[in-house]
């Protein structure tokens, strides 16, 4: 209940419906009461946290590997909150919570300036190896003979991840990650790119298509 001093002319003190009467330094205000929230998760706030969690469940496998391929993106950020960042804006699609899904196409696990692989393919016919294949285009814009490639192995099924950041040369054309033999008949994502051999720059990754674990 509030009360008026010194008459209908004077300062309130107390509540009357949203509205907070007080004192401060003999100066009397009056100030709204915040309305409480009975229900945070509005469907906005669901919807933001499911896309969240999906990109999630996607980087965390890769975090090492993300370390190194967002390493020119920074922008005062972690490398991870940085993928974060490009994966919810670029590569979760979906109209709601139940259809929220990673578009893997869309995905980029490293980003830089330093020239792409060029017809990149892979090979999973042999039981507990991945084999990956380029052309050589180290003559062309930056790339060099000697950068080295990158390559993953994403596991959609498991939600695991195998990978180098120092496969072989771009110049060698082929290279192969050795995969656990319980990834059997499951689905995997494959990706590569290149860094430099100094380290100092990356490429943008290249999504290789997806395939089934011999």
């Amino acid at each position: 209940m509030a009360k008026i001093g010194k008459g209908i002319l004077g300062g309130l003190s107390g509540k009357v419906g949203n509205v907070v009467g007080a004192s401060w330094k003999t100066i009397d205000y009056i100030r709204s009461k915040p309305l409480s929230v009975k229900n945070p998760r509005t469907e906005k706030q669901v919807n933001q946290r499911t896309k969240f969690n999906i990109a999630l469940k996607f980087l965390q496998p890769n975090l090492e590997f993300i370390k190194i391929g967002y390493k020119n993106y920074t922008n005062k950020r972690s490398q991870f909150n940085s993928a974060m960042s490009y994966i919810l804006n670029n590569a979760v699609t979906g109209t709601s919570p139940l259809d929220y899904a990673i578009d893997y196409p869309l995905a980029l696990l490293s980003r830089g300036s330093l020239g792409m692989p060029l017809n990149g393919t892979f090979d999973v016919a042999t039981p507990g190896q991945v084999e990956f294949n380029w052309d050589d285009n180290s003559a062309e814009q930056n790339a060099n003979a000697t950068d080295k490639s990158m390559l993953v192995v994403f596991n959609s099924d498991k939600g695991q991840s195998v990978f180098t950041n120092a496969g072989p040369d771009r110049s060698v054309g082929t290279g192969t990650l050795t995969i656990p033999d319980s990834f059997s008949g499951d689905n995997l994502e494959l990706y590569m790119g290149f860094i430099t051999e100094d380290g100092e720059l990356v490429s943008n990754s290249v999504y290789l298509g997806s395939g089934t674990a011999s």
